[in-house]
Order: structure tokens, then sequence, then C-alpha cells
């Protein structure tokens, strides 16, 4: 095989004169140069590749692993607030249960005082309560479903302890009403029976008459005093009583006061226990200065002493 190589001035001109073992050579090393240029090359390639490959995935993995960290952050202080939260309503939940108990206790005394026996307060009465702890066995705060199971059961409580409260507090009512309007004590101060209830010798005709009331007997100018809570139904003179006030107490009860030398009070005036209502006198049919009570109880008179007798 020949190679002519001509030069730049195209003048002249070389022969190279290659046999086919030697032209052989030359390819084969000429293959054997490029193929390692290139292996080198893609050797290389790869490797930088790979090394920014590494690169992006650790710069990647590090990223996430900081984000998870922070997300974890969050969360770890979400739950710690979340649970001081309901840590404190816990204790706020138990202030609330000892509250009741005392509610119950009031409750258990008040019944008492209104003399109730069908309204069970029996679980107010406060136990003793304590004792040592247990290793291994101390819940560390109370969940959430324990929480809302004690919230609940006490919510229940408070309104059956409202109801019996409130039917107490309707008794009591009743009952100091009933204290007000219920007629008791004297109907004057510094005063004394001079006349009992019942048949007696009339003092004016001498005759054997029946007494519907006592005298009680004062010095000139004593005040005369309501001896219950009610409404004025008569203040006026009326024959044989002279100046007459009559008060009406409510169930059943009436009072009244005659032979006052004045009545203090009008026909509608609402009047308190012990308010003056009239000044003893001697007016109407009398002897003398005195106030002649009685009382009325669903229209029949009935013995004034055992009503002053309770003060």
């Amino acid at each position: 095989m020949e190679i002519i190589i001509l030069k730049k001035s195209l003048q002249g001109a070389h022969k190279v004169q290659l046999d086919p073992l030697k032209l052989f050579s030359v390819i084969f090393v000429m293959l054997l140069l490029f193929t390692g240029a290139f292996l080198i090359g893609g050797h290389y390639g790869l490797k930088y590749s790979t090394d920014m490959t590494s690169v992006r995935y650790q710069e990647a993995t590090t990223l996430q692993q900081s984000e998870l960290d922070e997300q974890k952050l969050v969360i770890e202080n979400a739950r710690r607030e979340a649970q001081e939260n309901l840590d404190a309503l816990a204790t706020r939940l138990s202030k609330l249960q000892s509250h009741v108990m005392r509610l119950d206790a009031l409750g258990s005394r008040l019944a008492k005082m209104a003399d109730v026996k069908d309204i069970d307060f029996s679980a107010s009465v406060p136990v003793g309560v304590g004792g040592p702890q247990e290793p291994g066995r101390v819940q560390d705060s109370l969940g959430v479903p324990d929480f809302l199971k004690q919230l609940d059961d006490l919510t229940v409580e408070i309104e059956d302890r409202n109801d019996k409260l409130a039917a107490i507090e309707s008794m009591l009512m009743n009952t100091a009403l009933r204290d007000r309007t219920q007629p008791a004590g004297k109907p004057a101060f510094g005063g004394w029976i001079s006349s009992l209830f019942g048949f007696r010798t009339d003092p004016i005709n001498g005759k054997r008459e029946f007494h519907e009331g006592i005298d009680y007997a004062g010095k000139p100018g004593t005040v005369v005093r309501a001896v219950a809570a009610g409404i004025i139904t008569w203040s006026a003179r009326r024959s044989g009583f002279g100046n007459l006030v009559e008060i009406n107490h409510g169930n059943g009860h009436v009072t009244r006061y005659a032979h006052n030398q004045e009545n203090l009070v009008a026909v509608g005036d609402k009047v308190e226990k012990g308010q003056p209502i009239a000044i003893m006198g001697s007016t109407g049919r009398s002897t003398g200065t005195h106030v002649h009570f009685e009382v009325i109880h669903n229209g029949k008179h009935v013995d004034p002493i055992k009503y002053i007798s309770v003060n």
C-alpha cells in the first residue's frame, strides 16, 4: 500500500510504502488510543456524575432530615402544650369536684333545716382520701377519654345538686313564709293577761258567756303589734270592739286586736311580724286599758294562748 504525502506548496511529494502488516499495526494502535481515551473520559465523566448525584442526594437528605426534625419539634411542643392544658383542666376538674362535695354537705345541712327527708344528700358526705403511692402504679397524667368521662359525670352531678338545692330553696322559702305569717307571740310588750279564752263571767253584765279571745292588759299608750305578717282587712270601729284591727295572714289564719285607742294602719296595708298597728286603749265595750286579742283559724275561734306561748 502506498501513501503519498503532498507538501503545502504542492511542490514535490513523498511516497510511503506500507505493507499490510504495518498498516494493520498502525490502525490497531490508533484504535487502542481512541478506545483508551474514550474509556478514560467515560470513567471520569461517570465519576463526576456520580459524585454530583451523591452530593445532591446528601443535600436533599440533609434538608429532609432538618424539616423532619422541625416537624417533630413542632409536634412535640404541641403535644406538651396540649398535655399542660389538659393537666390544668384536670386540676380545675378536681377543684370542681371538691366544690360539689362542699355543696353536698351544705345541701345536707339545709335539708335538715328544712326538715326534708325525701331529698337524698347521703352521697355528699365527704370521705377521707389519701394513702401512699406504689411505684409503677402512678398514672403520669389524665388522658383525654378519662377527662371527658369525668367531665360528663361531674355535669350530671351538678345538675342533680342544682335540682335538689332548688327544691330545698323552695321549701325553705315556704318555711320562712310560714314562719312570718304563722301567728306567734304577744300582741304587746310589757303587759299581762287579764282574761283567758273560754267561758267566763262577763265583766259588764255579770252573766256567764263565752270569751272568744284573751284580754292583754297594759298601760295607756302601750303599742299593739302584729303577731305575724299579713294584710289589713279591717281598721275601723265595730260594735262592742271599739277601734278594731283585723289581719288576714293566709293559710286560714286571721287575728283581731280590739278596744284600741288609735289604729295606726289602714285597710289594704301590708304589715310584718312585730310591726306596730295600734295604741292600746279602752274603746267599745271595755272596763279598762287592754287589747282584746282573737285568733281565728279556718273560720273558727281558737285559743290564742298557744300562739302566745310560741315565740
